[in-house]
């Protein structure tokens, strides 16, 4: 199975609600690696690589997201794999 990579913007009630730290924990979960952050617009960026399955599986995950989140959008831009991560990480940049 191939590597990928996505890079993902999650809409909704996905702040306040320990998305990020449960995105970290299911990303693991998935051997993926990648980062997750908060937007200063309420919502939640996140990039996901790994293999291809899990990666798919992630971004399922992402629609429904934990369980006091409501996601109403997530925008999915698939971009070319670069393997530049060690592991899943919460950023606040």
């Amino acid at each position: 199975m191939k590597n990928v990579r996505c890079h993902v913007r999650i809409d909704g009630r996905v702040q306040g609600v320990c998305f990020r730290m449960d995105t970290r924990r299911a990303a693991l979960e998935r051997n993926l690696t990648g980062w997750v952050k908060n937007l200063p617009d309420s919502r939640v960026e996140a990039v996901f690589e790994g293999k291809e399955a899990d990666v798919t599986s992630m971004l399922k995950w992402c629609e429904f997201g934990p369980p006091l989140a409501h996601v109403t959008k997530t925008t999915v831009e698939w971009e070319p794999y670069a393997g530049e991560f060690d592991t899943f990480e919460i950023t606040f940049a």
